[in-house]
């Protein structure tokens, strides 16, 4: 178990919180940093949708929002909140299980919170490099 990782889910999505907590212990060993504080946040459509609108003006859903408290990308705190609605709506469009979407996600929002970012087509492609690199190496670790 990792210390200082909360999980919060709005509604069951057949998930184990161990498995996310063996998927960020990885990561956290993979990439080398610590963490203070880590809340992984499962919620609604409508949910995130407020979230997005009250803190980033952005009127639309989103299928992940990540919080960086301190702006620290070696000593995290900060906050995941994960569209259960979008997570699964990429899941099909990708035809993948909605699990393997939701541990890409929580990649996705733990690489924000290490500074990765994705707002233009160079960061985007690397980013997403890095999050295949993570969830295969997840993959096998499970395996293994």
């Amino acid at each position: 178990m990792v210390k200082n990782l909360r999980i919060n889910f709005a509604q069951n999505v057949g998930l184990e919180k161990k498995y996310l907590h063996k998927l960020v212990h990885f990561i956290k060993n993979e990439l080398n940093f610590n963490i203070s504080s880590l809340t992984i946040n499962f919620i609604s459509f409508e949910l995130i949708t407020k979230i997005n609108t009250s803190y980033l003006d952005h009127h639309y859903s989103t299928d992940i929002i990540t919080f960086n408290y301190t702006g620290n990308h070696s000593l995290l705190d900060g906050e995941l909140y994960i569209s259960i609605e979008d997570a699964c709506n990429n899941a099909k469009k990708y035809g993948i299980s909605a699990i393997n979407e939701y541990f890409r996600l929580v990649i996705h929002g733990i690489l924000h919170l290490l500074n990765y970012d994705d707002l233009n087509k160079d960061d985007k492609m690397i980013m997403k490099k890095m999050e295949n690199k993570l969830l295969k190496g997840f993959s096998n670790y499970l395996k293994g």
